[in-house]
C-alpha cells in the first residue's frame, strides 16, 4: 500500500473542502500503475507468449490468435489483482468522444455460483450494435451487427473497477466506422513508405514512426455558474454575453502564477493522467482567462491519440472533484482567445529522427531535406483535405480569429531552412546541402549565460510550421479527435513517398547515380510546392488574396470544406495506399454533415430557448419597471421637469422594445428557416443551408442580447456574465 498525504482544498460552490490524496512517492514509482504495459505482460505471461506479443506490439507481427486465451488470462489476473471488475472494449466512433460497454468477470461455475472468468474470444473481438453509431448509411436500423477488435499495440489500462481493452470498431461487412482503424492503417502506410524511401540513404532501417506531440488547451469555470448557463450546460459555448471589461487586454494571465485551485485540479490531473502511463510534462496558464493547456512528451502516433481522448475524459472527471467544469469547446466565450490542440508531428526510425537537423554528414542532410520536402509536396496537394481534417462547427469559430492560424493552409519554414530550398532549386550542381545547427547569443548582461538560438523562428500564424524537428500542426480543435488529422497527414505523405521513390527510381534506371536523381526530384518538386511555403502574416488581408492567386483552398463554409474528402483525388490517395474506400469516405462525410447540421441546430433551439423564456421577459421586466418611473415622475413633477427627468428612461424603454421585437421576430424567422431546411434530403445541402442562414440569424439574434444585457438591471439578469465566468475566484 503507497503512502498518501492529503492535501485540502477549498472551492467557490461546496461547504467542505475537498481532500485529495498525492502519492509521496516519485511519478517514476507510480507511472503506468493502472497499464498492462511490458513490464506487467513479462510478469503475467508465459515466456513465449510475451515474446510473441511483442513481436505483435513492436514490428506489426500478425496477431496469433492461438496466444489470446493464454494473454487474457494474464490480463485478468493483474486486472483482479488491481481490483477490476469488469472489462470493457474502448473505441473511437465517429462521435468525437469513446464508448465502451462493462462487463462482469462472471460466469456460471456449473455449481450454483459464479466465477471471475475472462477468455481470449472475449479479449480479441466483441459485438457492439453498429447501427446505433454514426455510420453515414452503412448499417441500417434492422441491421445492426458490428465488431470491435483488439488493438495490442495499444496497452490495456483501469479506470475505476473496469479492464479497458482499446480496440477498432469496424461493420458486419468491414467498413470502418471509428478513428483508430484508417489511422493504423495510415501509420502502416506511412511505415512502409517511408522505409523504402530510407533505403536511400540506409539500408539497415526496419521501421518508420510517426510521432505524436499534442498540447491541449482547456478553459476551467466554477461548477455552480456552469449549471446556471443552460447554453453552456447544452451546447459547451456560451451562445450570449457581452464582454467583460476586463479580460485578456493586459495579457497578464498567460504563463502567470497559477492559482492555488486551479493548481490543486492540475497536480491531481496529472497524478492519475500519470498512473494510467499518460507521460504529462507541461503545464501553463494560456491567453485567455480561465485558460489553461497540458502537454505530454512525444509518443508513437496511435497511443498519443488515445492517451489524448483519454485525458480529455480524466479532466472532466477530476474537474469536478475541484468544483470546476471543464470546456473543450473551441470557442467556448466570444471576445478571447478559443482553445486549440497543437499537433507537433515527425518521423523517427529505429536509427534516429528523420525531421532532425544538422546531420554530421551531408547524406543525413539530404535525407533530411528529403522528407521536408516530401512533406510539403504533401501538404500542398492535399492543403484542401487536411482543411478538411480539423474542420467542424465548432473549430469554425476560432480558425482564422488572431488567435489561431487562418482557415488556409500554409507552411512556415523559416529563414535558414528557405534559404536552403532556395539553394536546391536553383543550383544545377550535385552539391550536397550544408545546414547549421543552433547559433550562440550573447547577452551583455554578466549573469546571463549564451544562449542557443535556434534556426528557425516560430510562427504563430501558420496552420502547418516546421519548428526544429518536427512540423506543428497548429489548425487542430480543442475537442477534435487527433486521429483525424492524423489520419488525413500521414495518408497524404505516404502517397507522396511513393510517388518521390517511383520518380527517383525511374531516373536511377535511365542511368543517373543515386544523389544526382534524388536532387533532380527534390529541386523539381521544391517548385512544384512552393504556393505552400509561406513565412508572412498569416492573418493578414494580403495573405488572403494572394493565397488565393496560388491556388490554395480558401473556402469557409464548413459543410463544403468536407467536400475535399470525396474530391476524385482524395478518394484515388486513401484507396491507393489501403486507409479508405470511396464508401468509407462517403459514409464519412455523410456522419460530417449531419453532425454539423445537429450542432447548429442544438444551439439554435438553446439560443431561441433562451431568448423567449429568460432574455425577452426580464427585459420587458426592466421595461415594466422604467415605466412604472416615468409614471411616477410625471405624478411627482412639473410636466415639464418630470419629461426632462425620464427623457433618459424614455429612451431605454424604446431601445428595450425596440430589441425586443427584433429578437421576437428572428427567433419566430429562426424556427421557419429550420423547418425549411429539416425538409432537404440531402446531408449536404442541408447542413449548407445551416451554414448559410441558421448561423447569420444567431448571430443577429446574439448582438441584440448582448446589447439589452448591458442595459437590463444586473440584479434581475438571470445568466451569470462573463465577468463571473472568466474569473476564478
Amino acid at each position: 500500500m503507497s503512502k498518501l498525504r492529503f492535501r485540502v482544498v477549498e472551492t467557490a460552490f461546496k461547504k467542505k473542502p475537498v481532500a485529495v490524496a498525492v502519492p509521496a512517492e516519485r511519478p517514476s514509482e507510480y507511472f503506468a500503475k493502472y497499464v498492462f504495459n511490458k513490464e506487467k505482460m513479462f510478469r503475467y505471461l508465459p515466456s513465449k507468449v510475451y515474446a510473441k506479443l511483442t513481436d505483435v506490439i513492436d514490428n506489426g507481427a500478425p496477431l496469433d490468435r492461438s496466444i489470446a486465451d493464454e494473454v487474457a488470462a494474464g490480463m485478468k489476473k493483474w486486472a483482479v489483482e488491481m481490483g477490476a471488475t469488469h472489462y470493457t472494449h474502448w473505441f473511437h466512433p465517429l462521435t468525437e468522444g469513446t464508448a465502451e460497454k462493462h462487463d462482469a468477470f462472471v460466469e456460471h461455475d456449473g455449481k450454483g455460483g459464479v466465477m471471475e472468468e475472462f477468455t481470449g474470444k472475449l479479449l480479441v473481438q466483441q459485438e457492439p450494435d453498429a447501427s446505433s453509431f454514426p455510420n453515414g448509411g452503412i448499417r441500417n436500423t434492422f441491421e445492426a451487427r458490428g465488431y470491435s477488435a483488439w488493438d495490442p499495440s495499444s496497452p490495456a489500462f483501469i479506470v475505476d473497477d473496469t479492464l479497458c481493452i482499446p480496440t477498432i470498431f469496424i461493420a458486419y461487412t468491414g467498413e470502418s466506422l471509428d478513428y483508430k482503424a484508417p489511422l493504423l492503417k495510415a501509420l502502416r502506410a506511412v511505415d512502409k513508405a517511408a522505409v523504402d524511401v530510407c533505403h536511400y540513404f540506409n539500408p539497415e532501417v526496419k521501421k518508420v514512426v510517426a510521432y505524436l506531440g499534442w498540447e491541449q488547451e482547456y478553459f476551467l469555470v466554477d461548477e455552480g455558474l456552469y449549471a446556471a448557463r443552460p447554453d453552456l450546460l447544452m451546447t459547451g459555448r456560451t451562445l450570449m454575453g457581452h464582454d467583460s471589461a476586463k479580460n485578456q487586454q493586459l495579457e497578464d494571465h498567460y504563463f502567470g502564477a497559477i492559482p492555488s485551485r486551479v493548481a490543486a485540479f492540475m497536480k491531481e490531473l496529472e497524478i492519475e493522467a500519470l498512473k494510467l502511463g499518460i507521460p504529462v510534462k507541461t503545464r501553463h496558464n494560456e491567453v485567455a482567462p480561465n485558460q489553461f493547456e497540458l502537454a505530454p512528451v512525444f509518443e508513437e502516433c496511435n497511443l498519443a491519440v488515445d492517451h489524448n481522448m483519454l485525458i480529455m475524459a480524466l479532466m472532466r472527471k477530476v474537474a469536478r472533484n475541484h468544483g470546476f467544469r471543464v470546456l473543450l469547446h473551441e470557442k467556448p466565450f466570444k471576445g478571447v482567445n478559443g482553445s486549440g490542440k497543437h499537433n507537433n508531428w515527425s518521423l523517427g526510425t529505429d536509427t534516429g529522427i528523420l525531421l532532425h537537423a544538422p546531420g554530421k554528414l551531408p547524406e543525413e542532410n539530404l535525407r533530411f531535406i528529403t522528407f521536408v520536402v516530401n512533406t510539403l509536396m504533401a501538404v500542398y496537394r492535399h492543403n484542401g483535405l487536411l482543411k478538411a481534417s480539423i474542420s467542424s462547427a465548432t473549430n469554425a469559430h476560432r480558425l482564422g480569429a488572431n488567435e489561431a492560424p487562418p482557415a488556409i493552409i500554409s507552411s512556415f519554414l523559416g529563414k535558414q531552412l528557405s534559404q536552403v530550398l532556395e539553394h536546391i532549386e536553383e543550383s544545377t550542381k550535385d552539391d550536397l546541402v550544408s545546414l547549421s545547427g543552433k547559433q550562440g547569443m550573447k547577452l551583455d548582461i554578466p549573469q546571463i549565460p549564451e544562449l542557443m538560438i535556434d534556426n528557425t523562428d516560430r510562427n504563430r500564424t501558420s496552420p502547418f510550421a516546421f519548428t526544429g524537428n518536427r512540423f506543428e500542426f497548429r489548425a487542430v480543435g480543442s475537442e477534435a479527435n487527433c486521429a483525424s488529422a492524423m489520419i488525413a497527414l500521414n495518408s497524404a505523405l505516404a502517397e507522396q513517398l511513393t510517388e518521390f521513390k517511383k520518380d527517383v527510381d525511374e531516373l536511377i534506371e535511365k542511368g543517373e547515380p543515386k544523389i544526382s536523381a534524388i536532387l533532380e526530384v527534390i529541386r523539381r518538386y521544391i517548385k512544384v510546392c512552393k504556393p505552400i511555403h509561406f513565412d508572412g502574416n498569416g492573418y493578414s488581408d494580403e495573405w488572403k488574396a494572394e493565397a488565393a492567386r496560388r491556388g490554395l483552398d480558401c473556402e469557409t463554409s464548413v459543410p463544403v470544406i468536407f467536400d475535399n474528402y470525396l474530391k476524385p483525388e482524395s478518394i484515388r490517395m486513401f484507396e491507393s495506399i489501403g486507409v479508405m474506400t470511396k464508401k468509407e469516405l462517403e459514409a464519412r462525410n455523410e456522419v460530417k454533415w449531419e453532425m454539423y447540421t445537429k450542432k447548429i441546430q442544438i444551439e439554435a433551439r438553446v439560443l431561441g430557448d433562451l431568448a423567449m423564456n429568460h432574455i425577452i421577459p426580464v427585459a420587458t421586466q426592466y421595461q415594466s419597471d422604467l415605466i412604472d418611473n416615468v409614471y411616477k415622475m410625471k405624478d411627482l413633477f412639473p410636466a415639464e421637469k418630470a419629461a426632462k427627468l425620464s427623457a433618459k428612461n424614455l429612451e431605454l424603454i424604446e431601445e428595450i422594445a425596440d430589441r425586443t421585437a427584433f429578437i421576437k421576430e428572428h427567433v419566430d424567422a429562426m424556427i421557419e428557416a429550420r423547418k425549411v431546411a429539416n425538409k432537404i434530403e440531402s446531408e449536404r445541402e442541408k447542413a449548407i443551408a445551416y451554414h448559410d442562414n441558421i448561423v447569420p440569424m444567431m448571430e443577429e439574434i446574439r448582438y441584440h442580447i448582448d446589447k439589452l444585457e448591458l442595459i437590463v438591471d444586473n440584479q434581475m439578469w438571470t445568466l451569470p456574465k462573463y465577468r463571473e465566468l472568466l474569473f476564478i475566484r
